[in-house]
């Protein structure tokens, strides 16, 4: 078996940092399947969970904002799929969001023990987020086909949406991951995070509610960054039908690229200091 000696000392390259990173995708490989295999470790349900949780929250949030508070869909488009669409797509963000921000903390045995990129923790904490987003893909697809609705060539930029919600939860998660090393009581703040998210999202409604009011804070709403992304993501499933303000894409993804790449600073000039912190 080949070896390869790598030298650690103060000052490396930046590239010296980046090449490490590439060198070590195999720990990055064994952490993600780590992390799965325990999510699932000894469950009687096992990814059925994945189809569970998004097609419980449906049928509660459609009760509730459809049937008691009477809020409209977009014009031809079945309020159960507008509402899957957008639990689907937070659903992502928010988890992916929540183990990224706690991947340092839960990995502190190796970070005190052993050298390597600290960025394969938070990376490799996506995989069990992403593969209960696949299962809830499925689910809105057959829920789809129930609906005999039939996706236009909108489709053909999901992938982009996606990717935007994964490097959200990414640019987001990053500066909390840093952060919650120093002051241990951050892990209580993102859960409450996430909650107040998924109601000021428009998961539940349709922006197009917002877009028609003349309330003073309407203006204020289209700054949220996951606005932007769970409008779009919805319109690649839906199509025209479902209301999509491209102004409000533009502002998600400079809100990305500026807050990711700060975190990403944030975190090379942290990352050093998590020995003493943990």
């Amino acid at each position: 078996m080949k070896s390869e000696e790598v030298l650690i000392k103060p000052g490396r390259a930046e590239r010296h940092y980046w090449r490490d990173l590439w060198r070590n995708r195999e720990l990055l490989y064994i952490l993600s399947m780590r992390d799965v295999s325990v999510r699932y470790k000894q469950t009687a349900l096992g990814t059925a969970w994945g189809l569970i949780r998004p097609l419980t929250t449906m049928l509660i949030m459609v009760f509730v904002f459809s049937k008691i508070a009477k809020l409209p869909a977009d014009p031809g488009v079945p309020y159960p799929l507008m509402v899957l669409a957008g639990i689907t797509v937070w659903t992502f963000f928010s988890t992916s969001f929540t183990q990224i921000s706690n991947s340092v903390t839960l990995n502190s045995n190796l970070v005190t023990k052993v050298y390597f990129p600290r960025l394969i923790m938070p990376m490799s904490s996506i995989a069990v987020s992403f593969i209960d987003f696949l299962v809830s893909l499925g689910l809105y697809i057959v829920i789809a086909i129930w609906y005999k609705f039939t996706p236009d060539w909108h489709i053909l930029l999901l992938p982009a949406f996606i990717l935007l919600a994964l490097l959200a939860s990414f640019a987001f998660g990053l500066f909390f991951a840093v952060v919650n090393v120093r002051f241990r009581d951050i892990a209580q703040l993102i859960p409450f995070i996430v909650q107040v998210g998924f109601y000021v999202c428009p998961i539940a409604y349709s922006s197009r509610l917002v877009a028609d009011s003349q309330d003073w804070w309407a203006p204020i709403y289209w700054y949220n960054p996951m606005v932007g992304i769970i409008d779009g993501f919805r319109w690649a499933l839906l199509g025209e039908q479902a209301y999509f303000n491209p102004q409000s894409l533009l502002t998600s993804i400079i809100t990305i690229v500026l807050f990711l790449s700060f975190s990403l600073t944030f975190f090379r000039k942290r990352e050093n200091t998590f020995v003493d912190d943990i």
